[in-house]
């Protein structure tokens, strides 16, 4: 009976997803409620998980509890730690869910809601869950080993050299990417950038209290550190409104964009302990609750989709960014779908802590369907605007128009009609100047959260501080991948340069951090200053860019995958890994292709340069804007190198992987053995991991073990030493120069 009543309950789970994702998909004339969204995912969420996840669990991966995992037989208490798998779980949410999940969807909005959501969905059920789970099995299986170090094992040591320069070149670009949308959600915005300036200083008092006052309570510091974030959106929005404080805080795109890379740079150039660890923690707790606040929101407000399911861009003359629906659609939503980022985690951190071989299935694949999930709140969010204000905040002063009533005049004639007065109105209910050109994703995903937290309660009178607080939310988190992806990039750079003298390899040697710290900055930092001073909007030319290399790093971590399931069963499951691989290499070949060769000037790198090149021979540029048109020039042919750069690199471990896969398909190499040893005996002194725990338990444990609270107490456990100051000091410098030398995701 209890099985029967099971198969009738995921029987209507699957017919209410089917029902909800086909009226999501054929509907059309009036809005659709956002809660046919939620339904549509969450259902094919928990089918995909508990059928297809555990198909692959099963079948292909063969997972046993009776095999133990790499922290179990290499547990030292430090890295490799068995943990609670709700733990482990919360964990790799946090490390994989960034800015892509929130800022993709809501640029992707202007084709409709319809293709981005079906890629979300169905991208993350059959890609992106599929990438992380084999990805994180195939490391647990290789006693944790990244994914360079399986890429070289598996494929060959051409292969693996070639993802390893690819991993450090997508990282600069994701870096100016995430420091872009930084710097356009804080243009002109004195309330958010007061904010953000406050958790700077918030940071530093944090990392003193922590190593000077109060040793080793973390998760104290966190909640003092939390409060004094509330208290900065309040206070922000007391220095907006005031005469005198404001202009100190209003800044334009250059200035700001400055700013941020002096902070990259000083964020990895100062100790750890100082900056960068607690805003990590500070940033891990704000993400999880305002996430959690957003799902609620949705729950109850249940708004409508504004925006219709597809709009008259899809043939690729959209005004936020150029390009048809196929490919840009499924490279500008990277990490809602499938995102090669998340490999470097599933290859990282996590296969160390996964205590049994069945905890990688709810961790891999189920924290990869709750940040689609995510992804789908976004869309959601950005959706439920006006389409006219959705498009007046996004769309460029070059396409729009330079003024307010030019811009309304285009969007109108658009087929969106808004007003200027509609955009001042709402303009004064957040507390800026202006709505307008707010190009880069963030502003209007803010405003979309505000409508979705005002309507749940508190009126209209609170949509100021929703906007700035969704804006602080973003850019914290934002910052957090910027100044731990300038630290994980300097160590990278420091690894190669010690080749040639190992003093530059040294990570504590003053001048070679400072000048690998440099290097970095200055390259992200190069197309940060490119992408601001483009006149339309910048993020039209480097978030593709960073969409391609995403997806192409996806694609390596699914010609791994792909390897090790051959390795395994030869052909019989390859299929599993290979389908998403290949819908990946058709895409972004096909977007590279056009970002490089494509005729259209707001398409293509290289006809931007030329078309730009003819302005200036016909003396149709200004002499004012000479230098910046050549800068301009100049910047397009680099994009178009890069570019074709990451389509080589990922041809080439292309090529190495279906050569190996051809030698086992042949029969010419035998399969790989399954790795029978059994765990070795637990030691009851180091428990906890397998104790059994309810929810307040389970928060508190996730929450100390984001903090490194939990370490230091199994640190103390296993050397039996006394808690004192410097004990904490010498373990906490220890644990983060471990921590920080590790890829982050978007």
């Amino acid at each position: 009976m209890p099985k029967t009543l099971g198969r009738l309950i995921w029987a209507a789970i699957a017919v209410l997803g089917a029902y909800a994702f086909a009226g999501i998909a054929l509907h059309r004339g009036e809005p659709v409620n956002s809660i046919w969204l939620v339904i549509a995912s969450v259902c094919l969420y928990l089918t995909g998980f508990r059928f297809y996840a555990k198909f692959i669990a099963a079948r292909v991966m063969i997972l046993s509890d009776a095999r133990p995992t790499p922290g179990v037989r290499l547990r030292d208490g430090h890295d490799f730690e068995p943990t609670n798998k709700w733990i482990v779980f919360g964990h790799h949410f946090a490390a994989i869910a960034g800015p892509g999940p929130l800022v993709g969807p809501t640029l992707a909005a202007q084709f409709g809601y319809l293709p981005g959501t079906l890629w979300i969905i169905l991208g993350a059920v059959l890609g992106g869950c599929v990438q992380d789970f084999v990805v994180l099995f195939g490391s647990m299986r290789r006693d944790g080993k990244s994914l360079g170090q399986m890429a070289r094992e598996e494929i060959g040591k051409v292969g693996g050299f070639t993802a390893l320069v690819t991993v450090l070149l997508i990282m600069i670009i994701l870096l100016a990417v995430v420091a872009l949308v930084v710097v356009n959600a804080l243009k002109d915005s004195a309330w958010g950038t007061f904010t953000i300036a406050a958790t700077m200083p918030i940071a530093v008092f944090m990392g003193l209290y922590l190593r000077y006052l109060r040793p080793g309570k973390v998760l104290e510091v966190s909640v003092i550190g939390f409060g004094l974030v509330v208290a900065s959106i309040f206070a922000g929005q007391w220095v907006a409104g005031s005469a005198a404080w404001a202009p100190w805080f209003t800044y334009g795109g250059l200035a700001l964009a400055w700013m941020v890379i002096i902070y990259g740079f000083f964020a990895s150039a100062l100790p750890v302990w100082l900056l960068l660890a607690p805003r990590d923690y500070l940033s891990t707790f704000v993400k999880l609750g305002v996430v959690l606040m957003l799902g609620v929101g949705i729950l109850f407000v249940r708004p409508e989709l504004q925006m219709p399911p597809l709009t008259r861009f899809t043939d690729g003359t959209g005004p936020i960014f150029a390009g048809k629906v196929f490919p840009f659609c499924f490279i500008t939503i990277a990490c809602g779908a499938i995102s090669g980022f998340h490999a470097l985690i599933s290859s990282g951190t996590t296969p160390k802590l996964i205590e049994k071989e069945w905890h990688a299935w709810p961790v891999g694949y189920g924290a990869m369907a709750l940040e689609s999930f995510v992804a789908v709140m976004a869309m959601i969010a950005a959706c439920v605007l006006e389409p006219g204000v959705y498009f007046a905040v996004n769309s460029p002063a070059g396409i729009a128009g330079a003024t307010a009533q030019q811009a309304v005049a285009t969007i109108s004639s658009w087929g969106f009609p808004v007003s200027a007065e509609t955009m001042a109105s709402l303009a004064r209910d957040v507390g800026e100047e202006s709505l307008f050109y707010r190009t880069g994703g963030a502003p209007s995903l803010a405003l979309g959260m505000a409508h979705i937290f005002v309507r749940s309660g508190g009126g209209q009178a609170l949509m100021g501080f929703w906007y700035h607080f969704a804006i602080m939310f973003e850019a914290l988190f934002i910052l957090t991948i910027i100044d731990a992806g300038t630290r994980v990039g300097r160590f990278m750079l420091q690894d190669l340069l010690g080749h040639f003298h190992p003093k530059l390899g040294r990570t504590n040697w003053k001048p070679g951090v400072i000048g690998a710290s440099a290097a970095i900055v200055a390259a992200w930092g190069y197309f940060l200053i490119q992408g601001v001073r483009d006149p339309l909007g910048g993020i039209n030319s480097l978030w593709p860019l960073f969409g391609i290399a995403n997806q192409l790093l996806a694609a390596i971590a699914l010609c791994v995958g792909t390897t090790i399931l051959v390795k395994m069963h030869r052909g019989v499951y390859m299929w599993i890994t290979c389908l998403p691989l290949t819908w990946l290499v058709i895409v972004c070949f096909s977007a590279g292709w056009q970002k490089i060769f494509s005729p259209l000037p707001r398409v293509g790198f290289l006809a931007q340069a030329n078309a730009l090149e003819a302005a200036l021979a016909a003396g149709q540029i200004p002499a004012a804007k000479v230098a910046l048109t050549q800068t301009q020039i100049f910047n397009n042919r680099l994009d178009a190198a890069v570019c074709g750069i990451f389509l080589v690199l990922v041809t080439l471990i292309l090529l190495d992987s279906i050569r190996v896969w051809f030698r086992y398909l042949s029969g010419g190499e035998p399969l790989l053995a399954l790795d029978d040893r059994q765990a070795p005996t637990p030691d009851p002194a180091l428990g906890g991991a397998t104790a059994r725990m309810g929810v307040l338990a389970t928060l508190r444990g996730l929450a100390r073990e984001l903090s490194s609270e939990a370490a230091y107490a199994r640190h103390l456990l296993r050397g039996a030493r006394l808690h004192s100051p410097s004990e904490w000091r010498r373990f906490f410098d220890h644990y983060t120069r471990h921590k920080y030398t590790r890829a982050k995701c978007c």
